[in-house]
């Protein structure tokens, strides 16, 4: 099976989370099986393994709907993409493409890193559900990245091929020595952004609750952004820190009391399993989501009520709950690894190969 790997969301220098997900595939991936990346930038190549790599055009660019012409000179039996977005007329290839989740129908504000054109096409696309059915039912199969998203699109009716979930993981980060104690300063991390359904205003107003509580906010902040959730909550103890390396943010799960999470919509929720992997309890939203990542290990409060997270947060200073939630968070977080999604990816990829070749045979 000649495989291909559409690596052109891989960011440049830094993680999203889409980059993430394709860097931690990609890498299980190849070392099960030989493969070709598509990147579209060489500076890809710094956050992705050492594998055979091919430069075609750019996801975003107006080209795209043909990138096909490109692929096909690699003469792929099967091409995964981490996105649904991938180009595809002219294929004569299986092509897997990746949902992760449905999160800008309702919240229609696009990423900032993208074109100005690209911005306005995609807020165009999510007013109505038909051009994600239309994207989706181009591929041979469908990946998401949690099972509330797969449910998410058989309600919705998004496609008629199959659905298969590939969990989304965590990069391994240093790991105290477990099983952990207590951290003796109340110290609580968000890792996330800051668009509005993250809802970070309700961690700044609980912090405000809670003066013995740091709440180190860890993503890069506009001046603007800073200043707003400065003056929400005066009396909170905020620590902004604009952006952090791995290390610095491996240093800060361990000496965090808790990782805390309000968003109201998430495709899966990686900090949770970055978290719960170095023994740090998580306190999220009571989000379907977060039930399915943070499953009994987690605490869990009402995301419109700042009270409500003060309450779950005064639980882990009970007797020994706090190392029962550690204990519970490590045993959870061992269910999401790179390597089980990429081997149930490979045998999806070996499937869907298999059947298109069955069916031009016929």
């Amino acid at each position: 099976m000649r495989l291909v790997v559409d690596c052109r969301y891989t960011r440049i220098g830094q993680h999203d989370g889409i980059s993430r997900f394709t860097a931690g595939i990609v890498s299980e991936l190849g070392a099960r099986h030989p493969l070709t990346m598509l990147i579209s930038d060489r500076r890809q190549l710094e956050l992705l393994p050492d594998l055979p790599w091919q430069l075609v055009t750019s996801p975003t660019s107006v080209r795209e709907p043909f990138v096909a012409r490109q692929v096909r000179k690699l003469r792929p039996d099967v091409v995964f993409s981490p996105m649904q977005t991938m180009g595809s007329w002219g294929r004569d290839y299986a092509l897997v493409l990746t949902l992760h989740d449905l999160i800008y129908y309702e919240n229609r504000t696009p990423p900032r890193n993208l074109p100005g054109f690209v911005r306005l096409l995609w807020r165009l696309y999510h007013l109505a559900w038909w051009p994600q059915r239309v994207l989706l039912n181009r591929a041979d199969a469908v990946v998401t990245v949690s099972e509330t998203t797969a449910e998410l699109i058989r309600e919705h009716r998004l496609t008629t091929r199959p659905v298969t979930v590939v969990p989304n993981a965590a990069d391994e980060l240093p790991v105290p020595a477990l099983p952990r104690e207590r951290p003796p300063r109340n110290s609580l991390v968000y890792m996330g952004s800051y668009m509005p359904y993250k809802n970070v205003d309700t961690l700044v107003r609980a912090a405000g609750m809670l003066p013995d509580h740091e709440l180190h906010l860890l993503s890069r902040i506009t001046a603007d952004e800073r200043a707003r959730l400065t003056r929400l909550a005066p009396e909170a103890r905020l620590v902004f820190h604009d952006g952090v390396t791995d290390a610095s943010y491996a240093q800060l799960l361990a000496d965090a009391t808790a990782l805390v999470h309000a968003s109201k919509a998430e495709g899966f929720g990686i900090p949770l399993v970055e978290a719960m992997r170095v023994g740090t309890p998580v306190v999220v939203n009571d989000t379907p989501i977060f039930r399915e990542i943070g499953g009994d290990a987690a605490a869990y409060f009402n995301g419109d009520d700042p009270a409500s997270l003060v309450r779950a947060l005064q639980t882990l200073e009970e007797p020994a709950e706090w190392q029962r939630r550690s204990a519970a968070s490590v045993e959870r977080a061992a269910a999401f690894t790179w390597a089980a999604s990429a081997e149930r990816l490979l045998d999806l990829l070996r499937e869907t190969a298999a059947a298109r070749r069955a069916g031009h045979s016929h």
